[in-house]
């Protein structure tokens, strides 16, 4: 079972019927219990870094991400979700983020038009099961800040007026800047590639 984090944020639906489609058990839950209980977790979002902290700590769910990552449980955050797993962002201030990947969320600084929307292609910066064979795909995203993490965390590069980290991990915590439930087939192949390690 694939927990879906619900804190307040977008996009939840479409990460749950992404998953639907694949046929990967799931469900969407803001209790600590049910996220607790899982097999496998998802990070979703759509929004601000401050709001979505703000969010996660009432709901003592920051804590639970904290206690599921030490353990070994896998986690995907998508998009805003991934940019929580850094130490911090510099999102309107600063603000302290959940700390599971060495690494801060600042401002794309492209000089090209943000927010970067639309499709772009990715590249393998190191291997990671959940992008096997989709080097050179097209995903697509939506986001005005990115993660600057050292090469030791970066998975996956894309050129945005320069080379950004599109993908993060940690041992087993794993976040995409990318969209993969609104990339089409090739997102799916990439949540089927977490549902089924």
């Amino acid at each position: 079972m694939i927990a879906v984090v619900d804190y307040g944020a977008g996009n939840l639906r479409s990460v749950e019927k992404a998953l639907r489609h694949i046929g990967a058990q799931c469900v969407v839950s803001t209790d600590p219990k049910v996220v607790e209980s899982a097999d496998k977790l998802i990070l979703p979002g759509v929004g601000a870094f401050s709001d979505a902290m703000e969010a996660l700590k009432r709901s003592r769910l920051d804590g639970v991400l904290k206690e599921q990552a030490a353990e070994g449980k896998q986690i995907l955050g998508i998009c805003l979700g991934m940019q929580l797993f850094t130490q911090r962002s510099y999102e309107d201030g600063v603000h302290a983020g959940l700390g599971l990947i060495e690494g801060e969320t600042v401002r794309l600084s492209c000089g090209l038009k943000i927010p970067h929307m639309g499709w772009n292609t990715v590249r393998v910066a190191a291997q990671h099961y959940l992008w096997s064979g989709l080097d050179g795909e097209a995903f697509y995203f939506v986001h005005s800040y990115c993660v600057a993490a050292d090469n030791a965390h970066r998975g996956l590069l894309t050129d945005y007026g320069g080379d950004f980290a599109s993908a993060i991990f940690n041992n087993n915590v794993v976040g995409v800047q990318f969209h993969p439930e609104k990339s089409g087939e090739i997102g799916l192949r990439m949540l089927k590639n977490f549902a089924e390690a």
